[in-house]
């Protein structure tokens, strides 16, 4: 198997640029595929295919949905993902998927820059073994952040037909099926605008590495009981015709992300554990 390539730049695909070739299919002018096909050895197993390849001069990292594959749990493929990133030595991570809208003001084909989760989901424990204690204060990176509004936002304006919100709560939930309608109503009252199955455990993940992360999601699907009843060739149609929307929005704000800048304070929100103590009798670090 290829040992892991340096580099501080990592981008989880999802559901939204899952139906083209990605990025090469993208036909951006600073973009070269390097390695395609990349399957490396890890702790659980072996890794989804990984591409490696050159955005404006700086490699960038990338698999496809997350990692996830017939017969690897999800759990697992995220461990896996994020376990090539910590070897690769990925400082930024950028994600993006398509997700139900819980709020009734959203219409599909919005942006949602997530700035906060509510996990619903039972993937709670998964991490890579490190003795760290994650504070969630701040999940997603302010940067990040407002790299993917920007780039969203000149998207939006450009095809005049969605919102962008800088800011909303994702409800994680385990899949593989929707949301009952009491759900749904459920994670309305806590709080939450949208619902997806990826925000976590990958926002844990990314805090165990010491990594900054962020994302953006489109609302492909009405939440049950929400404005009206989703239909599947709405799924379709966005499924098909949005990949080059989203994918050029990831890669606008990877443009812009500097990847030893620390001014934003997500790499002082992994602290050393307490819970590695013998007898109750507290030890060094």
């Amino acid at each position: 198997m290829p040992s892991t390539p340096e580099t501080a730049l990592g981008l989880v695909g999802g559901s939204s640029t899952l139906s083209i070739p990605f990025p090469q299919g993208l036909n951006a002018p600073d973009v070269e595929v390097l390695e395609e096909g990349l399957v490396f050895a890890t702790p659980w197993g072996e890794s989804p295919a990984f591409t490696l390849f050159a955005l404006a001069g700086r490699q960038v990292l990338t698999c496809r949905m997350h990692g996830w594959r017939q017969g690897v749990t999800r759990a697992d493929a995220s461990r896996q993902v994020f376990w090539v990133f910590q070897q690769a030595g990925v400082r930024k991570i950028v994600a993006e998927g398509g997700v139900g809208s819980v709020s009734p003001l959203l219409d599909l084909k919005d942006l949602v820059i997530p700035t906060d989760y509510i996990d619903f989901s039972v993937r709670k424990d998964v991490g890579l073994g490190g003795s760290y204690l994650g504070v969630m204060r701040q999940p997603t990176c302010p940067h990040l952040r407002q790299f993917l509004f920007e780039a969203a936002e000149a998207a939006a304006w450009e095809k005049r037909d969605r919102r962008v919100f800088s800011r909303g709560t994702y409800a994680v939930t385990d899949g593989r099926h929707f949301e009952s309608v009491a759900e749904v109503q459920m994670m309305r009252q806590a709080g939450a605008d949208i619902v997806g199955q990826s925000m976590a455990p990958e926002v844990y993940l990314a805090r165990e590495i010491g990594a900054c992360y962020a994302r953006v999601d489109m609302v492909v699907n009405y939440g049950e009981g929400v404005v009206r009843d989703w239909r599947h060739q709405d799924l379709s149609d966005i499924f098909y015709g949005e990949s080059r929307v989203i994918g050029n929005i990831v890669l606008d704000a990877l443009r812009q992300a500097e990847a030893e800048d620390s001014s934003c304070g997500c790499a002082d929100l992994r602290r050393p554990t307490l819970l590695k103590e013998a007898y109750g009798t507290p030890q060094e670090d």
